[in-house]
């Protein structure tokens, strides 16, 4: 919940797909809702709010086109899909949390950026389908995995194609000074923050000096 709407989908990091596995399904959705429900939505600045508006009037359209292009697609819409007016959300450009559930993995919902607080709820028959549905996209930022398994969360570590995995924990909110950045379309290739940054600005090359005078077989010779 957090990691979809805790800041109106509005991070690079924002949950925008919930991969769950069936047999759980409609008792988690079930749970989903209730919880968007109860979320309070309104001035950002006021720290009892959840939720707080889109940074824009035509960021807000853009969310309001993607609610129609899933319903088009086929996606049902069970929780919000709407813009928030009159009082205090005519002081901004605010959206309720929305929930789209039986999404298809090729579903544009499921496929582009969003930055709004659009959830998309998708089923997996088990861990693999999971982590094949999750790597179905050509981006690969951050990523979560909810398991009391630790088998499972070291396979997720391992499979996911992304540049931050969660255990445990939603994909937003904890990005200490480690590497930070994404893999395929997520990023250029290197990592902000921690020593890695540096890499950006430099080039690296190897150089090995033989200072013997004489002519020295590396790895072959003993001395």
């Amino acid at each position: 919940l957090w990691g979809a709407f805790g800041t109106t989908g509005q991070r690079c990091t924002a949950t925008s797909r919930l991969i769950v596995h069936k047999p759980i399904k409609d008792k988690f959705i079930d749970m989903l809702v209730e919880a968007a429900k109860n979320l309070k939505i309104g001035n950002g600045l006021d720290e009892s709010t959840d939720m707080g508006p889109v940074i824009s009037e035509s960021q807000r359209e853009t969310v309001m086109k993607y609610v129609e292009i899933g319903k088009k697609e086929g996606a049902k819409l069970i929780y919000g899909g709407n813009p928030l007016t009159g009082g205090e959300y005519d002081k901004g450009w605010y959206f309720e949390p929305t929930i789209f559930v039986d999404v298809k993995p090729d579903m544009r919902i499921a496929q582009e950026e969003i930055f709004g607080p659009v959830l998309s709820v998708i089923d997996a028959e088990d861990l693999d389908d999971a982590i094949r549905i999750l790597n179905g996209t050509k981006y690969g930022l951050s990523s979560s995995i909810y398991t009391q398994d630790v088998n499972k969360a070291f396979k997720a570590m391992r499979d996911i194609e992304a540049g931050i995995t969660y255990i445990n924990g939603p994909t937003i909110g904890a990005e200490v000074q480690l590497p930070f950045g994404g893999v395929k379309e997520t990023g250029n290739g290197h990592r902000e923050a921690a020593e890695t940054a540096l890499d950006i600005f430099c080039e690296w090359k190897s150089i090995y000096v033989d200072y013997s005078g004489k002519l020295q077989r590396a790895q072959i010779d003993d001395n």
